[in-house]
């Protein structure tokens, strides 16, 4: 349907209400409120007008305005502890600074009830000073008003999110590219460490199958909204309608977890004791190349890089690196430092303290590009050896995650 088509049948708009579950209680603690058409049995999902900046502002605007009193006119049928979820292009919102947007909510709902309502926006699509939309946003939690951010993603500005504060980021499943899953777990760590740092919720959006629920439980969603769970419609569903099943279904989630971090645990000690009985037996020292080299010979199957570091970060030794199946020198790594890699000072207490090895979570290689972990152990009272783990043996042994 065209734009003139819809503007011809505003008089059938009317608002839906898609539920929000949460993982903590497994019930309904939200709606996102939307505006739809219903034409000849089709219903048209108004969001994709409101988004369309070749459509004129001003019939965007109205129709924002019309969604919102078609929705909110019904906010009396949903019970008192539940919130709502209203998405809005914050282009339109900025025209006048969100005043009109306010009005219409203040409307339907008290002042001391504004705490119920989240405010939903896609900082990636707003085209103004985004310092203004952050002064506009901080208006509306002066009243209580919550804010989402929506699409979070791979075109997403993080330092934006950070100065909106959000209390929930939403991250839509569809999106998700399962054809290049280690750089979209790369971009969901990254959202989910951002959300913890800023003190936001995750809600995963547009879950079609419980395969995708159990990748939000997975990955810190708190809330969880899709047609799995259930579709948007004009009436209101019983809050513990999902109970049972989501009880089941994350129980299910639970027991498979825990079964993988078990095997996992008990794999990375397996391979911590066979590096440390290695590392034993050759005492390798920064002094002492040709032992090195001798290591990483034993090391094969394990490692594709080892080197020797002081306790300050300073490398004090050449790097030895596999390069197409032999063990080369690269001199040119002595005396680099790095102590600004994230935990390596951290590593390095914990190891003198603990007078064990130690294997670090996966990373991406800067040179290489390889997902891998690093063993190191202390090797001296001043020195310390550093083993890159192979992705092919991480793989493997089914540690790589």
């Amino acid at each position: 349907m065209d734009a003139i088509e819809v503007l011809t049948n505003l008089d059938q708009i009317h608002g839906y209400y898609q539920p929000i579950f949460s993982a903590d209680a497994h019930t309904v603690i939200a709606y996102e409120i939307s505006g739809h058409l219903q034409i000849e049995g089709q219903q048209i999902n108004l969001k994709d007008f409101v988004n369309n900046e070749d459509i004129p502002e001003e019939y965007r605007i109205d129709m924002e305005h019309k969604i919102l009193h078609a929705a909110l006119t019904k906010i009396d049928e949903i019970a008192s502890d539940v919130d709502i979820y209203i998405p809005s292009n914050p282009n339109i919102l900025m025209q006048d600074f969100g005043e009109s947007h306010f009005s219409i909510i203040q409307q339907y709902i008290g002042e001391e009830a504004l705490h119920r309502i989240v405010l939903v926006v896609s900082e990636h699509r707003f085209m103004g000073d985004i310092n203004k939309l952050h002064h506009a946003l901080r208006y509306f939690t002066t009243f209580g008003v919550k804010i989402a951010v929506q699409e979070v993603g791979a075109e997403s500005h993080l330092e934006h999110i950070a100065l909106l504060a959000p209390q929930i980021l939403k991250v839509n499943t569809r999106d998700l590219n399962y054809d290049s899953w280690s750089a979209q777990s790369d971009m969901i760590s990254a959202i989910g460490s951002l959300a913890y740092k800023i003190g936001a919720n995750l809600l995963f959006e547009d879950i079609e199958t419980v395969y995708q629920l159990q990748f939000a439980w997975k990955n810190g969603g708190r809330f969880y909204q899709g047609p799995y769970l259930a579709n948007p419609a004009m009436t209101f569903v019983d809050k513990d309608i999902l109970k049972e099943r989501f009880k089941k279904e994350c129980q299910q989630f639970i027991t498979s977890e825990k079964k993988m971090l078990e095997a996992q645990y008990l794999q990375l000690k397996k391979l911590r004791e066979e590096l440390e009985a290695i590392v034993h037996r050759v005492k390798p020292t920064s002094d002492n190349i040709p032992h090195l080299e001798y290591l990483a010979e034993l090391m094969d199957n394990y490692s594709f890089r080892l080197y020797i570091c002081n306790e300050d970060g300073f490398q004090l030794t050449p790097n030895v690196m596999r390069i197409e199946g032999n063990w080369e020198l690269q001199p040119r790594a002595i005396n680099k430092n790095w102590s600004w890699r994230p935990y390596f000072l951290q590593t390095i207490i914990k190891m003198r303290n603990d007078q064990s090895g130690e294997i670090s979570e996966l990373y991406r290689d800067i040179e290489t590009g390889e997902i891998t972990r690093t063993f190191s152990i202390a090797i001296n009272e001043h020195e310390y050896l550093f083993v890159d783990l192979s992705y092919d043996y991480l793989y493997e042994h089914s540690i790589f995650r």
